[in-house]
């Protein structure tokens, strides 16, 4: 009985946090909705749109099939030393099946089920934990670059001392050696798979399959570094370019800062919305407000890019995917 009863109290704690977690998605998305609608103004969307330079336009659009080389060239790279396939026609149709899975789903949860798709012969498991680690050397760059670029921001913005900046510094450079490191040791993973989450059997085996990264080549994380980077840099310089063709100013180097705080703020803030609409277009507001641009410019660059990267490879995957399911 005493048993039984310990498992209903733990059900309904476990019921509880979920609500509590969810309550507390929900008040950040609301408030960045409020924010967004009480920073634009609907007429002065449409003017930054009708007055934008083409020339800016033509060329964050251009820049989205260099955007998807880079990821395909990860993900077949991965595709490669994690799964063991060769196959470029496989890896490049699973990578628009995950950009259309994570288009419409919060968290871009959808993407992992996508890109499996195309890998029948593999576990859910196995792709997860490759499409995960293709993720992360982004995500860690993206933290770190994040994290250099926010202290910078509240530096100049907010006037914080040399030493309190300097101290934050510290802070970042001494946590991403951990979190490198943490990454890399086995005891780390055997603890999270055999003894953490060993009475689990969804996580248990997904951490099991994830200590891979330990044993990961380092060319293949020297390639996946470089590519990555590459990439990170795309996506911002993407940004950097909206923002100069709505705003019609061309401060390249401000928008550029401005990019890499509009992604970390993407990627520490909790999302519900489907792909993330709401975040990105708060944070690009917040920050360019801050760097004296109109807020109806930094929404209209968030949306565009959202529509580069996410809205358009999305329809190329689901034509893909109706095509694969008419075959």
């Amino acid at each position: 009985m005493e048993v039984s009863s310990l498992k209903t109290k733990l059900s309904k704690l476990s019921v509880n946090k979920k609500y509590f977690v969810v309550s507390i998605k929900l008040f950040i998305g609301f408030g960045l909705l409020w924010f967004i609608i009480s920073k634009i103004d609907p007429t002065e969307i449409i003017s930054s749109i009708r007055n934008a330079n083409i020339f800016f336009l033509a060329a964050a659009f251009s820049l989205v099939v260099l955007n998807l080389f880079i990821q395909y060239k990860k993900w077949h790279l991965t595709c490669v030393n994690i799964l063991g396939e060769h196959d470029k026609k496989k890896a490049l149709y699973s990578l628009f099946f995950g950009i259309a899975g994570g288009s419409f789903t919060p968290i871009r949860a959808g993407e992992y089920f996508g890109r499996a798709i195309e890998y029948k012969d593999k576990s859910f498991i196995q792709v997860s934990v490759a499409t995960l680690i293709d993720k992360l050397f982004l995500l860690i760059i993206l933290t770190f670059v994040g994290s250099i670029a926010s202290i910078f921001f509240i530096k100049i913005y907010y006037h914080v001392t040399f030493y309190i900046s300097l101290g934050l510094f510290a802070v970042i450079f001494v946590l991403f050696y951990l979190l490198v490191m943490l990454l890399l040791s086995k005891k780390f993973w055997n603890y999270l798979s055999f003894d953490f989450f060993k009475s689990s059997k969804r996580l248990g085996p997904f951490f099991e399959r994830l200590k891979i990264i330990t044993e990961l080549d380092r060319q293949y994380s020297a390639k996946m570094i470089i590519l990555s980077l590459l990439l990170y840099s795309c996506y911002t310089f993407q940004f950097a370019l909206l923002v100069a063709g709505f705003s019609n100013h061309y401060r390249l180097l401000h928008y550029l800062w401005a990019g890499n705080l509009v992604m970390f703020a993407k990627t520490v803030i909790p999302s519900i919305s489907f792909a993330e609409i709401g975040i990105r277009e708060g944070a690009s507001i917040f920050f360019l407000t801050r760097m004296g641009e109109l807020s109806s410019a930094a929404f209209s660059a968030s949306i565009f890019l959202l529509i580069i990267n996410i809205m358009l490879p999305s329809v190329i995957g689901l034509l893909l995917l109706f095509k694969k399911n008419n075959a």
